[in-house]
């Protein structure tokens, strides 16, 4: 079992990137918010109520994929680097399936932030995403994140030998996606 982590800051193409290198490995994909949008139909994902559900559900389907006969599964996360509870988070969800001998590799993607405020209102993000429709919030979320998180690393400080990161950037999800079926030879 392969389990893919593509993390990076809001807009900057995990899961466009993911849909791609789904299509091209056979792997899965659960971006983060299958859950939160699913979640958000009845509590905030702010609410402790809505952070506990999309927590289960996530749990749940990393549990039940790690046991199975699955290829591989990519998972799309924004890990705050300046919050030991997103380290945390990442060593859970990596420990679930390296208890059953699967490998964890991790996938960061880095993009201007010109070009992230472009990418929140493209088709495909707001076509899969629903709580990202309403464009204003969504890029007032962006911003203060940005403004109060760091959300890409610094170098040297993942220590994974299954790494890899990339500035997307001016990169097609397909070429990104291209990058990493090569990299990690999947």
């Amino acid at each position: 079992m392969k389990f893919v982590i593509i993390f990076g800051p809001q807009a900057v193409g995990k899961m466009t990137v993911g849909q791609s290198l789904a299509a091209m490995t056979g792997f899965k994909l659960f971006h983060n918010h299958m859950s939160i949008d699913f979640v958000s139909q009845f509590f905030d994902y702010g609410t402790p109520a809505g952070k506990r559900l999309v927590g289960m559900i996530r749990h749940g389907i990393f549990e039940e994929v790690s046991k199975s006969d699955l290829d591989g599964l990519i998972f799309t996360y924004v890990w705050a680097f300046d919050l030991q509870e997103d380290w945390n988070y990442v060593e859970q969800i990596s420990e679930i399936f390296e208890a059953k001998g699967g490998t964890v590799y991790l996938v960061e993607l880095e993009a201007d932030y010109e070009e992230r405020l472009r990418r929140n209102k493209t088709e495909n993000r707001l076509q899969n995403k629903p709580t990202k429709r309403d464009t204003e919030k969504s890029e007032r979320d962006l911003i203060h994140s940005y403004e109060k998180h760091r959300l890409n690393s610094v170098a040297g400080e993942i220590k994974s030998e299954n790494y890899l990161k990339i500035n997307n950037t001016s990169l097609e999800p397909e070429m990104t996606a291209k990058m990493i079926k090569e990299y990690f030879n999947f």
